[in-house]
């Protein structure tokens, strides 16, 4: 009998669901063939010249799983390129750096443990997503169970399979971005660095990197283990990074850095143990490289604070907007040849890495700054915390999010107004943007001043009443994606 198909798991940027109730090996064997089947689409070509990569991480579900979209792929005659245990960032590389029709990265991500999932990507490593590809490859799987279309094994099918080590050179390439030796000693000292892997996929991948620089590094839940046993792999939960803000604190660490669970998001937590805002890490890294590459364009969310764009023609860039979500910063790097792009949920991209997200390469960005800068992150930061006052994304459950939206533009119809993702309500002295969540009946708010923390919050607060007003009560939490 064929398995039944949740249609709620092809998201927006990924397939994710539980393992087992939502996802099990057959699900993945036909998401793996009709992951071909669409690639071939996309690419113009048949399937059978299809080169596709592969990857996992570190879940207790993953090698099952990759074993079954390897062998979905391989039935329509794919070559499979197969890099074993990764992170997300290393099959980008893999698609990227041999020129591969696409590939698929068998991960959940920020996700709790119970969960499974993949990561879709075409030619160049750009993301699928539902409005191409996801809902495509939804549509051939659906296709396939009600024809109750039978599943081969791999020995008798027209594919093949080529295995490929990526770390050593990964790793060469990510370190190309920075120069080793400017990473030294502050006052006659390294570095003091508190590195939280999460038991994800950081460990192997950026651990060789750190360990060739001079620093004193402070490791913990380095090894991968899918079964999490200290905490959740998702940062941008204030609950997942207690201990390393407690662990800078009582070392007296110049920056802790934390991954989430397939290593291609960092997130920092400066000197003082504060955590770093998403939108004021990707002004420094913008102000970083563009000191390295004068005159080139940035890009960032819809959600940022304006510190971004201030900061960015500040050091003689060029700023723009976009949509959040990665497939479109991919796309729109790659078209116009953008050096950089950050969203505030952790995101960063950059040009001369296939355009794709790293978690590895912030991380080495970062350690240089503040070696040739001298100062510690705190200091770095001050500027835009004396000046910009954000609220972070706020989550509220809403009833009809489009009638709310519609309410929101009549609310503050004497402000600049653009839709080019959500609705971003614009004045000079403070700004926000309302978002409607892809998968779950919620509106998102980021909202910023330039006045005081108590504007800010007084804004907030008269923003969010309008959101709820006539609906269920909102909820308060970051956000992954």
């Amino acid at each position: 009998m064929a398995p039944a198909l949740s249609p709620d798991i092809f998201k927006a940027y990924d397939i994710r669901g539980l393992y087992g109730e939502q996802i099990d090996g057959e699900i993945a064997e036909r998401i793996g063939r009709a992951f071909a089947r669409v690639l071939s689409r996309l690419a113009g070509k048949p399937v059978a010249e299809l080169r596709v990569g592969l990857g996992r991480d570190m879940r207790l579900s993953a090698p099952e799983l990759s074993a079954r979209y390897r062998c979905g792929l391989v039935q329509e005659g794919v070559h499979v390129l197969d890099a074993g245990q990764v992170g997300s960032e290393m099959l980008y590389f893999l698609v990227g750096s041999r020129e591969l029709d696409g590939g698929l990265m068998c991960t959940a991500s920020h996700n709790p443990k119970a969960y499974t999932g993949a990561k879709l990507v075409r030619d160049g490593a750009i993301a699928l997503s539902g409005e191409e590809g996801i809902q495509d490859i939804r549509r051939e799987v659906e296709a396939e169970l009600a024809d109750a279309a039978p599943l081969r094994g791999e020995g008798d099918i027209p594919g093949t399979v080529e295995e490929v080590d990526l770390y050593e050179e990964f790793q060469a390439a990510a370190l190309r971005f920075i120069d080793p030796d400017a990473v030294r000693p502050t006052d006659g000292r390294p570095l003091k660095v508190v590195l939280d892997a999460g038991h994800g996929m950081a460990g192997p991948m950026v651990g060789p990197l750190l360990d060739r620089l001079d620093l004193d590094l402070i490791k913990t839940y380095w090894t991968p283990d899918g079964n999490f046993p200290d905490h959740g792999p998702n940062p941008l939960l204030p609950e997942n990074r207690r201990l390393i803000i407690e662990q800078v604190r009582s070392s007296g660490a110049d920056l802790g850095i934390a991954w989430d669970g397939d290593a291609d998001r960092c997130f920092f937590i400066d000197d003082t143990g504060s955590f770093v805002d998403g939108d004021f890490l990707t002004a420094l890294l913008a102000s970083s490289l563009l000191g390295k590459h004068p005159g080139e364009a940035i890009l960032y969310d819809v959600r940022a604070s304006r510190a971004v764009a201030d900061t960015v023609r500040a050091a003689g860039g060029t700023a723009h907007v976009n949509r959040v979500g990665h497939a479109f910063f991919k796309t729109r790097m790659r078209k116009e040849g953008s050096l950089f792009g950050g969203e505030v949920s952790g995101h960063y991209y950059f040009r001369d890495f296939y355009c794709a997200d790293s978690g590895a390469i912030p991380a080495l960005l970062v350690l240089e700054l503040l070696s040739s800068e001298g100062r510690r992150m705190s200091e770095l930061l001050a500027p835009y915390h004396s000046r910009y006052f954000i609220s972070g994304e706020i989550n509220s459950e809403v009833s009809d999010p489009a009638a709310k939206m519609r309410e929101i533009a009549a609310r503050y119809s004497d402000a600049r107004q653009d839709r080019l993702d959500g609705i971003s309500i614009d004045y000079d002295d403070w700004h926000f943007n309302v978002r409607p969540s892809n998968t779950e009946p919620l509106l998102r708010l980021c909202l910023e001043s330039l006045v005081s923390p108590e504007d800010m919050e007084r804004r907030r607060d008269e923003v969010l009443a309008l959101i709820r007003s006539a609906s269920r009560p909102g909820r308060r939490g970051p956000t992954g994606s």
